[in-house]
C-alpha cells in the first residue's frame, strides 16, 4: 500500500485538490485560492517552479533536450496539428456550441508553462527539451491561434475575428520562464555539488508547486463547475476522450520515431498538455455569451492533469 502511495502520490494530490475544494461547502479553502490567485499567486509559483527547474537541469541534459530535433518537431505537430484536427472531428458530434467552442479553444492553445516540464523530469524524460518544446510552443501560438481558430470556428458558423497581445506573451515567457531558468542555471554552475544533492527534493517540491496552481486554478473555477449541472458530466466524458486521443496520438509518434526513455516522456506530456490561462482569456473576450466554453477549458484542464499524473508512475517505472 505504501509502494503504491508513493509511486502515486501525485496523482492522489491531485484528486483530493479537486475534491476538497469542490466539496467545501463553507467555501474557506476556495476564498483563499482565489485571494492568491487575484495577488499573483500563479505567477510566483511559476517563477519558482521554472528556477528550481534551472537548479535541476544539468549541461547534458540541455544539450542533449536542444539536440533532439525529433523529439522537438513530433512534440509541435501534436500541439498544432494533431490537437486541431481531432477537435475538428468533434465538430461532428451534436453537443451545445459553447462545448464545440470550448473543445476549439483547448485544441489551438500551446503546452502548459509549468506542470507539463515538471511531468517530464517527474517521469524520468529530459526536462531541458521539455523547455524548449515550451518556449517554442507559446512562441508560435501567438501566430498559428488566430488562424486554426477561426478555420475551427467554421465547423460551427461563426466568424469571430481573433487578435492576440503578442508582446504581453513575449513579455511574459521572458520574465516568467526565462529569467528565473538563466538564474537558477547560473546558480547551479557556481554550486553544482550542492544542487545534485538536492536535485530529488527539487523535483517533489516542483510537483507540489503545480499541485498549487491546479488548488488555485480550480478555487476561482468551483463555482461555474458546480452551476453547469448534468452538462458536466458530458463535458467531462468529451474532454477525458479529446486528452486521450492526443495522448495515444503523440504515444504512436513517439514509437514510430523510435524515441525511447528519455526521450518520448517531452513529446506525451508537452504533446497534449495545454495552457489554461491564454484560453480563459479568449473565452472571456470572444465568448462570454458561452459559458460552458469555460467549462471545457477548466475542466480539460483538471482532466489532463490527472490522467497525466497516472501516466507519471508509469513510465517512470
Amino acid at each position: 500500500m505504501s509502494d503504491s502511495i508513493k509511486k502515486y502520490w501525485f496523482l492522489i494530490g491531485l484528486f483530493l485538490v479537486f475534491v476538497v475544494t469542490v466539496a467545501d461547502a463553507s467555501e474557506t479553502v476556495s476564498s483563499m485560492g482565489r485571494w492568491l490567485k487575484v495577488h499573483r499567486g500563479p505567477d510566483v509559483v511559476i517563477v519558482l517552479i521554472f528556477f528550481f527547474s534551472g537548479l535541476i537541469l544539468d549541461a547534458r541534459q540541455i544539450k542533449s533536450g536542444i539536440m533532439d530535433a525529433k523529439g522537438i518537431i513530433a512534440a509541435l505537430i501534436i500541439i498544432f496539428l494533431v490537437a486541431p484536427v481531432i477537435a475538428a472531428l468533434f465538430g461532428a458530434i451534436p453537443v451545445d456550441t459553447g462545448v464545440l467552442i470550448g473543445i476549439f479553444l483547448v485544441a489551438v492553445m500551446p503546452t502548459t508553462l509549468s506542470s507539463g516540464v515538471v511531468m517530464t523530469g517527474a517521469a524520468g524524460g529530459n526536462m531541458a527539451q521539455a523547455l524548449v518544446i515550451t518556449i517554442l510552443a507559446n512562441g508560435l501560438a501567438v501566430f498559428t491561434i488566430p488562424v486554426v481558430l477561426s478555420l475551427l470556428l467554421n465547423l460551427v458558423g461563426g466568424s469571430t475575428v481573433v487578435i492576440i497581445d503578442k508582446l504581453s506573451i513575449m513579455i511574459k515567457l521572458g520574465c516568467y520562464v526565462l529569467l528565473p531558468l538563466c538564474f537558477g542555471l547560473s546558480l547551479k554552475l557556481l554550486a553544482k555539488s550542492l544542487m545534485d544533492q538536492w536535485v530529488n527534493r527539487l523535483q517533489m517540491l516542483n510537483q507540489l508547486l503545480v499541485l498549487a496552481i491546479v488548488w488555485m486554478a480550480m478555487s476561482q473555477a468551483r463555482d461555474v463547475i458546480l452551476n453547469s449541472g448534468a452538462s458536466a458530466g458530458i463535458i467531462f466524458l468529451l474532454v477525458f476522450g479529446f486528452h486521450g486521443m492526443l495522448l495515444a496520438a503523440a504515444g504512436l509518434c513517439a514509437g514510430y520515431l523510435k524515441l525511447g526513455k528519455g526521450r518520448r516522456e517531452s513529446v506525451i506530456f508537452m504533446g497534449g498538455q495545454k495552457t489554461l490561462p491564454l484560453s480563459i482569456i479568449l473565452q472571456v473576450s470572444l465568448f462570454p455569451q458561452y459559458g460552458l466554453a469555460l467549462v471545457v477549458c477548466v475542466l480539460h484542464h483538471l482532466v489532463h492533469l490527472l490522467m497525466d499524473g497516472y501516466l507519471v508512475g508509469k513510465l517512470k517505472a
